[in-house]
């Protein structure tokens, strides 16, 4: 193979630099700081390495796993991205096989709640919530 196809065939990149373009971090040098803590595992042909260095390559056919925000991300790779573009684009660059996210659990009440604009609290209101904190 020749040209165009050659280079897309045989395409790497580094991790960091990946991480940011498909828009999973803010700046390249949060991304590279992310990957250095070795919070990044990649796996390749069926076997998983951490990544310990930013400069990692990596090519359509990895998957990344990684948590980010609390939640557990499996990401392959499609493709390698020439700029950092709209997030349209960023969400070509990848497949998320990641699991949903837990369901969201109810807030639980205060048990002693004031209307809204109510104003401040009486001693006598701070009084009866102190006691109730006092009795859990």
């Amino acid at each position: 193979m020749t040209g165009a196809g050659a280079e897309t065939a045989n395409a790497s990149q580094r991790l960091d630099k990946w991480l940011w373009q498909a828009r999973f971090f803010k700046t390249r040098t949060l991304a590279a700081k992310y990957v250095s803590d070795g919070n990044v595992r990649v796996t390749r042909g069926g076997d998983t390495n951490r990544a310990d260095k930013a400069s990692t390559a990596v090519r359509p056919g990895d998957v990344l796993v990684f948590t980010r925000n609390e939640r557990l991300r499996v990401i392959e790779i499609l493709a390698c991205a020439e700029r950092r573009g709209p997030a349209s684009e960023a969400q070509a660059l990848y497949d998320d096989r990641s699991p949903p996210p837990p369901p969201k659990t109810e807030r639980t009440v205060a048990p002693f709640s004031r209307e809204k604009g109510a104003g401040r609290p009486t001693k006598k209101d701070r009084r009866a919530l102190a006691a109730l904190k006092s009795d859990n």
